[in-house]
């Protein structure tokens, strides 16, 4: 991206865009293993077909997927199999980002404040007790 033209750069930010929906991610998941048909994502999703036929029309738009018609049905199925590289090295970096969090987290167990019920009473509360 290093000396990519400003018009370069929007394109490129318009194709990780189409990355940032869920929906669109869960498509690409399910296309992963075979090309499908709009009812069968559908009902794998649980979206509609019309919601889903609108984020298959932006992934074919950018290049990730393309499609297919058959008689009354259109299949669609990866267009760009670089796009499961590019997410699987974006989930193994978020991993890797929660096991560093929770790793200091971790460190500060220990330093947690007790509860309310498992502190000991204070000088006052046992003067006041006695």
């Amino acid at each position: 991206m290093q000396d990519l033209p400003k018009e370069a750069l929007v394109q490129v930010a318009a194709y990780f865009q189409t990355l940032s929906e869920p929906t669109r991610l869960a498509l690409l998941n399910l296309l992963r293993d075979s090309e499908r048909n709009v009812g069968e994502l559908a009902q794998a999703t649980g979206f509609t077909a019309a919601n889903v036929s609108r984020h298959l029309a932006l992934l074919t738009q950018h290049g990730l997927v393309a499609r297919e018609s058959r008689g009354t049905s259109v299949y669609y199925r990866i267009a760009d199999e670089s796009v499961y590289a590019l997410c699987d090295l974006v989930c193994g970096n978020l991993a890797r980002r929660f096991e560093r969090v929770a790793s200091d987290r971790a460190a500060f167990a220990g330093l947690a404040p007790r509860t309310t019920a498992s502190r000991t009473p204070t000088r006052r509360a046992r003067s006041r007790d006695a």
